[in-house]
């Protein structure tokens, strides 16, 4: 259903014996000054630890999770333990019981559903038709093991939809989906999740493999791109030979990058392939979450700790086997002949899933890269309004990412990466307390070079929930002057986290918007039409959150591109901001654009020793006669503040350590520029 402005959604539920009885007349509320939706103030959670319950239980509590809460929060599920499992719990100050059996929940709670989607095994894109069909439906999301149980006393639930056998394939699916639930589901919010993700085996095995090759350096960009001829001779012996591609430097997210395998047996070639055609899928055995570039000459890579492996069987008796791989980036490659445990097993999961229900959002898994589904993605998109959000996140990560959010951004829709996102349904019905950020010191303008470190990922709305905390936690927060990028939709989404930001943050602490300003979006493709209304409309994020620098991505086809002048023109008039951040590039620099608009381009490192080189370099070209400029961008998933006070007590008397406020009204005094934009 299409929320009208300022609607009061109010679903009846018949409540269970044994269960809370809310306000039957109170539940979401969703005004049309909000980007998301409001939740009431939870008053008692009934929680249960599912971090290690199968992915079929997950997907059953998370969506029963979605129809409870809607009404008032009373579920909440420990998914995640990154930032530890009670953290989050404990500071939302809310009375708590923890059960040990999670289908306590579900006798619990049994009477406010009425019965059971059962999802197909076969088609796993049908996990996200059950989602949707449990929130339209006011039921439950399962497999069809559990509608069996569920069926059953004390549950005694009917099964409402049986999906098994309806859909032949991904587009299948969510074609029917879209001709007959599209209507029936909230056109303000769209969910994209993957309906399963794979499960990493206890005993995944790579004690055998050996290293053959390995990038000495941290090379980028395609530098060392060439052909490397690998000897597999050591590795016959046994049925097949396993070649595994990983990240020689996992620091810095720069994986490797495979264009092209030849595989010879005794001078004779039994595999050849390039990455994505369907000549690969007879030897890749294990992906890992691996991605693939989007177009022509398009590669497979790995970073973030992920790998691949392919898996070759030459003929019985080869004397000599050989690979000759196109690759490039940080590679390392280890062969094996003795099998290892592939991590490919995929269940469904829960999280954002509650979120879906409970707002009866559509959920859909569509690849923009592929013309076919990107074709029905764009169908979605073209009916809803501009500035809607898109929760969740793309296949094919950042090759799905670029081409994701150009083609949401192109229809006027902004992303929230929220796919892991746990309890969104009782964050939302939290508050901030503390709105008020701490004044910046000014300071004097010196000839100095000036550094400011910017914390990446905060437009990643789940990053604010988990690896954020644990950064905010860590004990060398404090010592350095450090921009920390957030999502100013929090002020909505999730208040109480918030709030724990702005309340314990230091002098020595500064919440930017993360890209590009309210949600994830690349200017030069939003429609001029509407971009600068949307600025407008969410500038009051910016206001009350307190955050007056945005840090904008902007690309097109997967390049990072320079801000149109409208686009420019837009954010100096909407926003007003003292200045901005913009991309994520191997340099730095500041440009005025719009006539007195610092724009300040972002050098990104991933380890303490390419910061010390970037700022050695810094200070060897620096004339020395006026103020220099460096913003530094830090991998989230990598770096600490610990590191980043290593790093910058190693930094002589000539460089001084600046907030963002402080770094752009430097640059405006060096400039001539009015203080006050």
């Amino acid at each position: 259903m299409t929320f009208s402005l300022a609607l009061l959604c109010s679903i009846p539920f018949t409540t269970g014996a044994t269960a809370s009885s809310p306000d039957p007349q109170n539940s979401i509320t969703w005004s049309s000054q909000q980007e998301l939706p409001s939740f009431k103030k939870a008053k008692q959670l009934e929680v249960a630890d599912i971090y290690d319950a199968p992915g079929d239980i997950k997907l059953m509590l998370a969506t029963l999770q979605g129809i409870v809460n809607r009404k008032e929060p009373r579920i909440y599920l420990i998914e995640h333990i990154e930032e530890g499992k009670y953290k989050w719990l404990e500071d939302l100050d809310v009375p708590y019981t923890v059960h040990d059996n999670y289908w306590d929940l579900v006798k619990l709670f049994k009477n406010e559903v009425k019965g059971v989607v059962v999802y197909d095994p076969n088609v796993p894109d049908s996990i996200n038709v059950a989602t949707t069909l449990a929130g339209v439906n006011d039921a439950i999301a399962v497999g069809p093991e559990l509608a069996q149980q569920l069926a059953d006393a004390p549950y005694n639930l009917p099964v409402v939809e049986d999906l098994r056998g309806r859909f032949k394939d991904r587009l299948d699916a969510y074609t029917w989906q879209y001709e007959h639930l599209w209507s029936q589901t909230t056109h303000r919010m769209l969910i994209g999740l993957s309906p399963d993700t794979a499960i990493r085996l206890p005993s995944d095995n790579f004690s055998s493999f050996k290293t053959i090759a390995q990038e000495p350096t941290q090379e980028r960009d395609a530098k060392n791109r060439k052909v490397y001829d690998l000897d597999l001779t050591d590795f016959l012996g046994k049925s097949s030979v396993f070649l595994r591609f990983e990240d020689a430097f996992t620091q810095d997210g720069w994986g490797p990058a495979v264009h092209e395998v030849t595989v010879k047996a005794d001078g004779r070639t039994i595999a050849q392939f390039v990455p994505g055609t369907p000549e690969e899928a007879p030897y890749l055995y294990d992906s890992d979450g691996s991605q693939l570039s989007s177009g022509s000459g398009g590669h497979r890579f790995a970073d973030n700790g992920r790998y691949f492996v392919y898996q070759f069987t030459p003929p019985e008796g080869t004397k000599q086997l050989t690979a000759s791989v196109e690759m490039w980036n940080q590679f390392k490659v280890s062969a094996s002949n003795v099998q290892p445990v592939s991590s490919n097993r995929k269940e469904p999961y829960g999280y954002l899933r509650d979120y879906a229900v409970a707002n009866k959002a559509m959920v859909f898994w569509l690849d923009p890269n592929d013309p076919p589904q990107k074709a029905l993605f764009e169908r979605i998109l073209s009916d809803v309004k501009p500035g809607t959000p898109y929760l969740g996140w793309f296949s094919n990560d950042v090759s799905g990412e670029f081409s994701g959010v150009e083609v949401t951004s192109s229809h006027g829709v902004y992303v929230l990466a929220a796919d892991w996102f746990s309890n969104l349904t009782v964050f939302g019905g939290t508050q901030v307390k503390n709105a008020n950020s701490k004044p910046v010191k000014k300071l004097k303008l010196e000839n100095k070079i000036y550094v400011t470190y910017t914390f990446s990922e905060g437009d990643n709305f789940q990053y604010n929930q988990h690896r954020l905390r644990n950064l905010w936690d860590d004990p060398g927060r404090g010592q350095v002057p450090i921009n920390w990028t957030s999502s100013p939709l929090l002020y909505d989404g999730a208040p109480a986290i918030l709030d724990y930001y702005l309340s314990t943050a230091t002098d020595n602490d500064q919440l930017v918007a993360g890209p590009s300003g309210a949600g994830y979006f690349y200017p030069n493709v939003w429609p001029d039409s509407s971009f600068p209304d949307f600025l407008k409309r969410t500038k009051n994020y910016m206001k009350k959150t307190g955050m007056t620098v945005p840090y904008v991505l902007n690309r097109i086809g997967g390049e990072n591109v320079p801000l149109s002048e409208s686009k420019a023109a837009a954010y100096h008039d909407e926003y007003r901001p003292i200045g901005m951040f913009l991309s994520w590039e191997d340099r730095y620099g500041v440009q005025i654009v719009d006539g007195d608009l610092p724009v300040s381009t972002i050098r990104g490192i991933g380890s303490i020793q390419e910061g010390k080189r970037v700022l050695d370099e810094a200070k060897a070209n620096w004339d020395g006669k006026s103020p220099l400029f460096v913003s530094l961008g830090i991998l989230a998933w990598n770096m600490n503040p610990t590191d980043i006070a290593e790093l910058n007590n190693s930094l002589g008397s000539d460089f001084q350590a600046v907030l963002a406020d402080q770094y752009f009204a430097l640059i405006r005094e060096a400039n001539g520029l009015p203080a006050n934009p």
